[in-house]
């Protein structure tokens, strides 16, 4: 009786570890699980521009044949890759950002960096709510953005200036806000 009574006790007690054990490692996932939502890099910018510092002249085609030249009137700009393999699943994200606050298709831009040859699939869902560009890494828009990771989403004021960046779309303010501030 006393063995049975140790062993329950022992028992009982490696439960109770393996417990605390369970939860420490859930609250491990979560923190990587943030990490990860944010690009797996906290502290690092996703736009090397700073808050207030106008996006730099840059020329490139659309899709369509136009062509854009600097940020002027822009609002909203999003940048992805055909090496990213979190860019596909920001895709819906960034269409709803822009439905939801109702971003004109002339003030957003969507740069997908893709190798010569082709464009990932969802340029052509990009292509649905206004402008895209396939350029390659060291293009004059890249640079003029000093896109640091992938992928990337900023809000520019009405002169083209960096008011804010993401690696989560749906961490940017509304533009109008943004306006206002």
């Amino acid at each position: 009786m006393v063995f049975l009574g140790a062993a329950v006790a022992v028992v009982g007690a490696l439960c109770l570890l393996d417990l605390l054990l369970t939860f420490g490692v859930i609250r491990r996932l979560r923190e990587h699980t943030e990490m990860l939502s944010t690009g797996g890099m906290p502290d690092m910018p996703v736009i090397g521009l700073a808050s207030g510092e106008p996006v730099a002249a840059f020329s490139a085609l659309a899709l369509g044949g136009e062509l854009l030249t600097g940020a002027t009137g822009l609002r909203v700009a999003g940048f992805f890759s055909s090496a990213c393999s979190a860019c596909p699943e920001r895709v819906g994200p960034f269409m709803e950002y822009l439905a939801g606050h109702r971003v004109a298709r002339e003030s957003m831009l969507s740069v997908v960096v893709t190798p010569e040859n082709g464009l990932p699939p969802y340029a052509d869902r990009l292509s649905e709510a206004g402008q895209v560009c396939a350029v390659q890494q060291d293009s004059d828009v890249v640079k003029a953005f000093k896109v640091s990771g992938f992928p990337a989403f900023c809000l520019l004021d009405a002169d083209g200036a960096l008011v804010t960046a993401s690696y989560d779309p749906a961490r940017l303010p509304a533009p109008a806000a943004a306006a206002a501030a």
